[in-house]
């Protein structure tokens, strides 16, 4: 045997092992979505069902109003994503290729941002939202509605930019030489044609870098949705997943088989953006 065959062997086995202990939670999942009901009230603890049960997809999908929470992460997460990716690309680009006074010290003041966890600043988001003058019956001092609570400017305003995304695309956009600025000044090109015409369209990678993790970030939201809504008309479906949570008991059949479900739009995006956001991962990490 080769002396460099048992060195990519080990790594290999390492990888196919840490990739198994990943592939299990979901496993566990699939098979617990077939499980019967009395299979919890007996106390069996066996990973394949005893009996398989698909309906239970059917019965979670019937439990409760599915239609309409698909909808409205659909519109979120649509609308979020792609502002998201114009609008942390758009400052991403201005803190690497532009020079202004006190850029370092606002990327800075970003960077800090990314410590501060949610929680610390949803009381002053809520009080925004709730204040925003002639919305939802508010007048024009912010008084005497809701603003925007309940409506999908609340889901939807908050997610369009953040400090991760503006650190990953100016990260990507610092790999560019400088010599494509100077061509453009040169061509009469000012920054925001420079960026829509040049950098805009060599973004593939940081495109679906972004794509799929403001995807997955908004669409598994909990949080902000239980916070900004307060009817089932504005619920999305992490939130529709909580039917199954009852006072006494929890119908983990049926919340696995509705988990399933409503996993697979993710599932999907990443297999078909698979290559760009791993293309991306390796420009990132060759970088000098």
């Amino acid at each position: 045997m080769k002396s460099g065959v048992l060195p990519k062997l080990s790594v290999y086995f390492v990888l196919i092992l840490f990739s198994l202990l990943m592939i299990i939670p979901f496993l566990v999942m699939l098979f617990t979505s077939f499980k019967g009901d009395n299979e919890f009230s007996l106390g069996a603890n066996t990973l394949l069902p005893m009996e398989w049960h698909p309906e239970n997809f059917v019965r979670a999908m019937a439990k409760t109003s599915w239609a309409t929470y698909f909808k409205n992460s659909t519109i979120v997460t649509l609308v979020a994503v792609g502002g998201s990716m114009f609008f942390n690309s758009l400052a991403g680009y201005t803190f690497a290729r532009l020079h202004f006074k006190g850029r370092d010290f606002i990327f800075i003041m970003l960077l800090i941002g990314l410590m501060v966890p949610p929680q610390v600043t949803i009381i002053p988001q809520f009080l925004i939202m709730k204040s925003m003058p002639l919305f939802g019956g508010n007048d024009l001092f912010g008084s005497g509605g809701n603003g925007w609570i309940n409506s999908y400017f609340a889901l939807i305003i908050p997610e369009l930019s953040g400090s991760f995304g503006i650190f990953l695309a100016r990260q990507f956009y610092m790999q560019f030489p400088r010599a494509l600025d100077d061509a453009a000044y040169i061509d009469g090109a000012g920054f925001l044609r420079s960026f829509l015409s040049i950098y805009l369209p060599q973004s593939g990678p940081l495109i679906a870098t972004l794509g799929i993790f403001k995807t997955v970030s908004v669409w598994n939201d909990f949080f902000h949705p239980l916070i900004y809504s307060t009817s089932e008309s504005m619920r999305t479906v992490q939130l529709g997943l909580q039917v199954f949570n009852g006072e006494h008991t929890i119908q983990y059949n049926l919340l696995m088989a509705a988990t399933v479900v409503v996993s697979l739009p993710l599932v999907v995006m990443f297999f078909i953006f698979q290559k760009q956001f791993i293309k991306s991962l390796i420009s990132s990490s060759v970088k000098g």
